[in-house]
């Protein structure tokens, strides 16, 4: 089984099994997991650290500590797995949002900085999946709009910042954002039209 008790750094964590095939599908595994199926809960643990892992990095910028936020919300998750039901989202929502409280319980208790990790965006697949089919000149292009991007992503308020991460970079759905973020899917497209107005308005004048 999966050694999911430890995180490591993004797609090195220890004692990583195989991308888990299509056969096994996410609720299913959550069944059995709440059945006492211990590998189970370790292929769930295998399909979502990256995702739980990347996000917490982009909110705090501190790569040990996101281990560390990364195992105690898979830790928590463990023991309220039988909470959990299926209500026509991906069970990754539930991940995040066990991640997202214990960051938020972080920063309040030592008033640490939410920030954004541009050096750790070549990690994300919404940024990096073209890359592979773009020769030199087009790579090198992308990644200087993607890094004046992630530095005006950084200077958003936190709600803002939060959004844009969560719709565009994580790739969730505007339901399981809501969901995450407390509130209404009204609210999180006011959010979200005001972070993308925003960002238009720091970009660079030559990235308009």
């Amino acid at each position: 089984m999966t050694n999911w008790l430890v995180a490591g750094p993004v797609g090195l964590h220890a004692g990583a099994a195989a991308a888990p095939g299509p056969e096994a599908g996410t609720w299913d595994l959550v069944h059995a997991a709440q059945e006492g199926d211990a590998d189970a809960f370790g292929e769930l643990y295998d399909r979502y650290v990256d995702t739980v892992h990347r996000y917490v990095l982009f909110r705090i910028g501190d790569r040990e500590l996101a281990n560390d936020i990364t195992s105690e919300t898979f830790l928590r998750a463990l023991r309220r797995i039988r909470s959990v039901s299926y209500q026509g989202r991906d069970v990754g929502a539930w991940f995040i949002t066990i991640a997202r409280n214990i960051v938020l319980d972080h920063v309040k208790s030592s008033r640490y900085k939410l920030e954004v990790v541009t050096d750790e965006v070549s990690e994300s697949a919404a940024f990096s999946a073209q890359a592979i089919e773009d020769g030199p000149e087009q790579q090198a292009l992308a990644g200087a709009t993607r890094n004046a991007l992630l530095h005006c992503i950084a200077a958003l308020g936190d709600d803002q910042r939060e959004c844009i991460v969560l719709r565009f970079i994580q790739g969730l759905s505007l339901s399981e954002t809501a969901e995450i973020m407390h509130r209404n899917e009204g609210a999180i497209k006011a959010l979200q039209h005001r972070a993308v107005r925003r960002l238009a308005q720091l970009l660079p004048p030559g990235w308009r």
